[in-house]
């Protein structure tokens, strides 16, 4: 995993890599689709333009709120209004929002010029507890590898096939139920990652010093902001507002890192069957969201068309299905539909499909 981790930390040569001409790519037996897609690598390539006005109008227009909400719930705090503390609420939409920015800037796609980005990411990061150093390196290990059954465990969630959950011991299978349940993946998953796990390089411990340098830096940072917030405004007002705002926005992350990934027509194969841009554009959804939460989630829910073009800003994804409406239909799910994605938890390597506990018992059953 960690000599993935350093082969991937640049998605621009993987990208270019992969417009290429390839073995697979001479073969006769490739298929027409195959071929098709490849050619969506050119043409998303003239929307990776950032513009710096509107990046740095995004930036304003996120930051700005999340600001004025934090500093508003902590005075209901501060002064005895608790129910002013309904205001945690869109603060941590604008904090999700900020993680949203942070995640362009791990692409390069934000400002489009690499210190830039990676300062305004590594100051986002001290906010959404997130080391961007070392987020940026596991995500891209995530993008180069989305979908591949044989490159499975850094920056995704982790998913068995069948197979594999019937071979594992009672207490294994008992292990996967618990981490898959919805109260630990989108309650206690989010408060262990980004309050615990991500103090520490985790999976990278021995890449280099990169991550720890990211680590720690940042939890120094985090410690020196708290320190300061709690001296100006008192440990218990910033508890209750911060950790609220946190959890909130975390929860609402993983949720939808999980949508863009679990949906039961979604796509997972092995080599030499994988091929990036197919598992690009069918292993990652379209979550098409009302119009308010497209916006304060970054419009990530156009998530097919970003894992084929990583670099592509996010503020131009809507572009990408005006000019190419063709796209919108691949792996669409509505806010509705997603719910029901919570259930699939196991690949069915035969009906190439996610399915239920529920449903992979009735298979063993059948067999």
């Amino acid at each position: 995993m960690i000599e993935r981790a350093h082969r991937f930390e640049s998605e621009e040569i993987r990208l270019a890599a992969l417009d290429e001409p390839c073995e697979n790519a001479q073969k006769p037996a490739a298929s027409t689709a195959l071929f098709a897609e490849k050619a969506w690598l050119k043409i998303l390539a003239g929307y990776r333009q950032p513009r710096a006005t509107r990046s740095a109008f995004e930036l304003a227009v996120t930051a700005i709120p999340f600001a004025l909400f934090w500093a508003a719930a902590w005075a209901a705090v501060r002064y005895g209004f608790l129910p002013g503390l309904i205001l945690v609420v869109p603060a941590a939409a604008f904090l999700l929002r900020l993680f949203m920015i942070q995640h362009d800037c791990g692409h390069g796609a934000f400002f489009a010029r690499r210190r830039l980005d990676d300062w305004v990411g590594r100051t986002i990061g001290i906010l959404t507890l997130t080391p961007y150093d070392y987020w940026r390196r596991a995500h891209a290990e995530h993008h180069a590898s989305a979908g591949n059954l044989d490159e499975r465990g850094v920056g995704d969630i982790e998913t068995l096939t069948i197979a594999e959950y019937n071979a594992l011991s009672r207490r294994g299978r008992l292990a996967y139920r618990l981490y898959r349940h919805p109260v630990v993946m989108f309650g206690i998953g989010p408060a262990w990652l980004f309050i615990f796990k991500q103090r520490l390089p985790f999976g990278m411990m021995r890449s280099g010093p990169l991550p720890w340098i990211s680590t720690m830096a940042t939890n120094l940072a985090i410690a020196l902001v708290a320190a300061l917030l709690i001296w100006a405004g008192g440990i218990v007002p910033f508890l209750l507002v911060h950790l609220p705002i946190v959890l909130l926005a975390g929860a609402a992350g993983v949720w939808l890192f999980y949508v863009q990934h679990q949906f039961e027509e979604t796509h997972w194969s092995k080599k030499p069957a994988w091929q990036f841009q197919h598992a690009a554009l069918h292993g990652a959804s379209h979550y098409d969201l009302p119009p308010v939460l497209r916006w304060i989630t970054g419009n990530i829910g156009i998530h097919h068309v970003h894992h084929l073009a990583s670099r592509v800003p996010y503020y131009r994804l809507p572009e990408v299905l005006r000019d190419h409406p063709e796209l919108a239909g691949i792996g669409r799910i509505t806010l509705m539909e997603s719910l029901r994605c919570v259930k699939l938890v196991l690949w069915d390597e035969q009906a190439m499909r996610l399915v239920s506990f529920r449903d992979a018992a009735r298979l063993r059953a059948a067999s």
